[in-house]
């Protein structure tokens, strides 16, 4: 048997020839609370509703218990989920909206037929006329299944009573599962008349009832304000432990995520970039996107001068990472909380205090230091003005690889000084792209690769002005730029270095001046377009 109760391998998704999971490959834990987290757009609810089998994978599989369950209905398997918005039935009360799926369960019988559960066979005591048990049993159907059991009268005096088991059993179930979700008075109550935080306890009490082995959670929290978040938070947590089966949780809140899971999955156009404990994504992070959507950090370029030493915002600073190269580019964070304010010449950099915030617990500063900005959360302020050191120890520098150092794009070439990138056409220059050779080289009508740095990518909000437009998918702070992620018209990337603050989904066009893109040749372009097939 597999330690593992559900397997993701190879899975993939599209609709139509756009790719929204790509590749995914996941294991998880029997009674694991696994948190897959990441913006809107990502695949994480996609990932959600093909475990549920609401949706089918283009490819790959989905083991549950090492068996691949890809093709069968939401019905036959052990999983229920609980969505976002709750659908309860409003004309039932809270006792029949949690029994609702029971009442339906269907189970496989011994023949192999699928079954109602209502419509089990079981044995049955015959009862003599005196509503006596005797010896004898028969075969019924568990929802004309009868017992007699002795109950006392208002004024005390014993009295058998006919029970349906049917009816004791579903009464049971759903006690225990209204008792789990701490709604134990309230089966008669109207669903109409409970608050938010109420009805989503509804909602879980109606999928755990049927006892699955794994809970879906599609951002359940949503509707509700953030006082009553913040308290579910809690409460789900403990529901999970009472319950012991395996939560698997879909949301785009880090707060969530940190609180609650024991496992930590952090999606991204459709794959994996980071899976780990709270604490290992939050203090370890692999890239800089999974640092800056994970709480508040500080983000620079820097170059690894050689082993556990790092060079950024203009200034060489010990670290404890090994393995890089000598002068290679990287990205250092660094977490506000992880910052020592001190007094001048005392730390690795010094700086003046830009502002001051309190936030409730701690303050947050800003502070320019070396024309870069870094933000600081102390328990003491700081007021504006300050002339301060800032100093960090050596572990709290977190160094990563650069994932992405420049646009690299296919292009086809259309005429002698004309290419088409992403189906708009751009000019070049044949002689600053090939050299002397151009007349000897017969490269019209071919495909090639072209780089483009990203201080080059010209972003203007006229998208009219423009041979390229699209939308800002992404922005990360670098201390005193942005690098801007953007989702072309066409489903492809392109990354850019800004000075200028964009707003996520804010409308732009794309220029790049001729002399800035720069051959790359003929080769590889295969592989280049597979990279890009992918994106989409």
């Amino acid at each position: 048997m597999s330690e593992y109760i559900i397997e993701l391998v190879n899975l993939n998704k599209k609709y139509d020839t756009k790719a929204v999971v790509k590749d995914v490959n996941l294991k998880i834990k029997q009674g694991e609370f696994v948190t897959i987290l990441g913006p809107s757009g990502c695949g994480k609810t996609t990932t959600l509703r093909m475990i549920a089998g609401f949706e089918q994978p283009t490819s790959g599989q989905i083991l549950f218990g090492g068996k691949d369950i890809a093709g069968l209905p939401p019905y036959k398997r052990e999983v229920n989920t609980v969505f976002q918005k709750y659908a309860l039935f409003p004309h039932l009360n809270v006792f029949n909206n949690v029994a609702f799926g029971l009442k339906l369960k269907k189970i496989v019988d011994d023949n192999g037929k699928e079954i109602k559960l209502k419509d089990t066979l079981v044995k049955q005591i015959v009862y003599d006329k005196d509503h006596n048990p005797t010896n004898e049993t028969k075969l019924v159907k568990l929802k004309k299944a009868y017992k007699y059991k002795t109950i006392n009268t208002k004024k005390g005096a014993p009295k058998l009573k006919k029970v349906n088991l049917w009816k004791e059993y579903i009464d049971e179930k759903v006690k225990k599962a209204l008792k789990i979700v701490g709604l134990s008075d309230y089966e008669t109550r109207n669903v109409n008349s409970l608050s938010g935080g109420q009805q989503q306890r509804v909602a879980i009490a109606r999928a755990i009832i049927n006892e699955p082995k794994i809970l879906l959670l599609d951002e359940p929290l949503g509707a509700l304000d953030l006082k009553m978040r913040q308290e579910m938070q809690l409460e789900l947590k403990e529901m999970h432990k009472k319950l012991g089966i395996t939560f698997i949780y879909v949301t785009h809140d880090q707060e969530e995520a940190l609180t609650m899971s024991d496992t930590i999955i952090v999606m991204r156009d459709g794959k994996i970039m980071q899976k780990g404990s709270p604490m290992e994504i939050y203090n370890e992070p692999v890239n800089a996107y999974v640092a800056d959507f994970i709480g508040e950090a500080n983000i620079f370029d820097g170059i690894m001068k050689k082993d556990k030493l790092v060079n950024f915002c203009g200034v060489d600073v010990d670290c404890v990472d090994v393995g890089f190269a000598e002068n290679e580019p990287i990205e250092v964070v660094i977490r506000p909380e992880d910052l020592v304010v001190k007094k001048p010449g005392q730390g690795f950099i010094d700086g003046v205090i830009k502002s001051s915030m309190f936030r409730g617990v701690h303050y947050e500063a800003s502070c320019i230091a070396n024309g870069y900005e870094f933000i600081i959360h102390s328990t003491k302020e700081y007021p504006a003005g300050t002339e301060v050191s800032l100093s960090v120890d050596p572990f709290d520098i977190q160094i990563m690889k650069i994932e992405v150092r420049k646009n690299v794009v296919p292009v086809v070439f259309k005429s002698e000084n004309t290419f088409s990138l992403y189906d708009e056409i751009y000019e070049f220059d044949p002689i600053a792209f090939f050299g002397e050779q151009t007349s000897s080289l017969d490269y019209i009508g071919k495909e090639g690769v072209v780089s483009i740095e990203f201080d080059k990518v010209d972003m203007t909000d006229d998208e009219w002005d423009a041979p390229l437009s699209g939308n800002v998918e992404s922005m990360i702070y670098k201390g005193k730029n942005y690098f801007v992620t953007i989702r072309t018209d066409n489903n492809k990337h392109i990354f850019a270095n800004t000075e200028y603050l964009w707003d996520k989904g804010d409308r732009i066009g794309i220029r790049i001046k001729p002399e800035d893109f720069t051959f790359e040749g003929f080769e590889s372009i295969e592989e280049i377009k597979e990279e890009i097939k992918n994106e989409i």
